[in-house]
């Protein structure tokens, strides 16, 4: 029989889908039966679809919906599912709750795009196609990263994001706390981190190559209660939040609000108002660990994620070459000069964290800098992958060129402004493989996975947000759970899975809306007046 279009629409694909002739209606005698454990599922299935259905789905032990954990289906891992649904009955089955929030997302795509709204759609009918799903990720780490440094986005939209990576199947949300713009993690022990690194003087780029902004003030920071339930709502939904604090570089939030921090603790300092690289980094000794410390002990109170990000990369090492206590740190430790004091500093704060049970994480510039503790992710060259890998590393590819979102979808002159270089098109984004080409099995092995990163210089607003990453981030979760699928299939898919984006109001790119054609006038989410930086490409 023709495929259901919603079945074809699955983004990402399953890895197995056999269609039956048939559906189930799902209406408001349908009742839920809960095996034990399975009751967080229930309980989000009900969540997500109450809107839009206004159905109870009430418990019953005759339900004819059955959500189940099976402990024995080992092949399916922690995040696989099995789907059956039948005239009659649906199963859905997995052998961890994960997998069942998985297949929730599923449940939901195979509806109608209408039971993704938030308005009430009384007089629709909700059928699920008949049809038998066994589904298995690729990769365990499939991944998101939001910064929320250089502009700042309340927690409420932060929810959103979670609820759309969520229907991605996206398993980490990698969340950007801390740069030279913005420090927007609480710390009690160190209340002016957001007091004072918290807020800016300025907050879009000024005149052609002057590399500063505008003049408009721009601030804000998370309480840990808005962060710990943010860590919750994300965990109902299957996804882990895993906070990035950078150092030893990209610290000037921190420096502005900690002098003493510094290398010339005299010094005083503002919350940095460019793009790019700041030479201005944190220095060695001993205050500056047990701050490190101390910092990280929070956020680790605040975020269970196993893995911590701390950022790593991108660190002059100038200041340390100039300061007397640098030099003189470098040779207590052995070191043979101050720029080997970068290793040194990363191996402290690794150390720190795998005594607490958590796995650092730093990005990479080459594959080969970071200790062999860290779990790494490369981003400047997709060989740094295998550097990495055959180093000992797991590794998270994140390459620029197919998962920074911060660039340009298109060469149009009408874009919004994004981040200067090349274009990453929705092809770039499909076809990247975070597995290296020729790589052997042991390398293979420790490639957990990848990441999308938007990276806010040029990024404002939640529209302009999901203008960037819809519907590049829907190719890069498609690779990432399903591995190689055929372009022409996963376009088709994506020209039904549109409809989706459209009924949750998510503001894509047009180019890949059915009914638009190619940018042919400037956006309303444009903002005049803003140049390049003349700094490097970021991480």
């Amino acid at each position: 029989m023709p495929a259901h279009p919603s079945v074809l629409a699955l983004v990402p694909r399953p890895a197995k889908a056999v269609l039956r002739p048939g559906h189930f209606t799902l209406d408001a005698d349908t009742a839920l039966h809960i095996g034990a454990g399975a009751e967080p599922a229930a309980e989000l299935l009900r969540t997500l679809l109450a809107p839009a259905t206004g159905l109870p789905l009430r418990p019953s032990p005759d339900g004819q919906f059955t959500l189940a954990l099976a402990p024995g289906l080992t092949g399916l891992g922690d995040e696989g599912y099995g789907l059956t649904v039948a005239p009659h009955a649906v199963l859905l089955r997995a052998a961890h709750l994960t997998g069942l929030l998985r297949g929730i997302q599923t449940i939901r795509q195979l509806l109608s795009p209408e039971a993704l709204s938030e308005t009430p759609r009384p007089d629709t009918q909700w059928l699920l196609p008949c049809v038998e799903i066994t589904d298995v990720p690729r990769h365990p780490w499939r991944g998101a990263m939001l910064d929320v440094a250089r502009h700042f986005q309340p927690v409420s939209y932060l929810r959103r994001y979670v609820d759309l990576l969520a229907l991605h199947k996206i398993s980490v949300f990698h969340l950007h706390l801390t740069d030279d713009q913005g420090w927007r993690m609480p710390v009690a022990a160190r209340p002016k981190l957001t007091e004072i690194g918290g807020h800016r003087a300025e907050s879009q780029q000024g005149p052609a190559g002057s590399g500063r902004f505008d003049g408009v003030p721009h601030g804000g920071s998370y309480t840990r209660a808005e962060l710990s339930g943010l860590v919750r709502y994300a965990a109902a939904r299957g996804v882990t939040v895993m906070p990035e604090i950078e150092m030893p570089g990209h610290v000037r939030a921190a420096l502005a609000a900690y002098p003493g921090l510094g290398n010339q603790p005299e010094r005083s300092l503002d919350v940095w108002t460019r793009w790019g690289v700041c030479d201005t980094v944190l220095g060695v000794h001993d205050e500056v660990l047990d701050f490190c410390r101390d910092v990280l002990d929070e956020v680790m109170d605040v975020f269970p994620s196993p893995y911590i990000h701390i950022g790593g990369e991108e660190c002059p090492t100038t200041e340390w070459t100039h300061s007397a206590a640098a030099r003189e740190r470098a040779s207590a430790q052995g070191l043979p000069n101050p720029e080997a004091l970068h290793g040194w500093f990363l191996g402290q704060i690794g150390e720190f964290l795998v005594r607490r049970g958590r796995r650092p994480v730093g990005w990479a510039e080459t594959g080969a800098e970071l200790p062999l503790d860290f779990t790494v992710m490369t981003w400047r060259d997709a060989s740094h992958t295998r550097t990495a890998a055959r180093r000992g590393h797991p590794v998270v590819s994140a390459y620029h060129r197919a998962a920074y979102l911060d660039y340009a979808q298109t060469a149009d002159p009408h874009e919004p402004p994004a981040q200067p270089g090349t274009v990453v098109d929705l092809r770039a984004a499909h076809a990247h493989d975070p597995v290296p080409e020729d790589a052997g099995p042991d390398v293979a092995a420790r490639v957990l996975g990848t990441q999308a990163q938007l990276w806010t210089e040029f990024v404002t607003t939640p529209a302009h947000i999901e203008y960037l990453t819809y519907p590049r981030l829907c190719a890069l979760a498609d690779r990432a759970w399903s591995g190689t699928t055929e372009w022409a299939d996963f376009r088709s898919r994506l020209e039904g899975h549109t409809a989706r984006l459209d009924a949750l109001g998510v503001r894509y790119h047009p180019a890949h809306h059915p009914l638009t054609q190619p940018l042919t006038k400037p956006r309303t989410l444009s903002r005049s007046g803003i140049t390049p930086p003349s700094g490097e490409e970021q991480p």
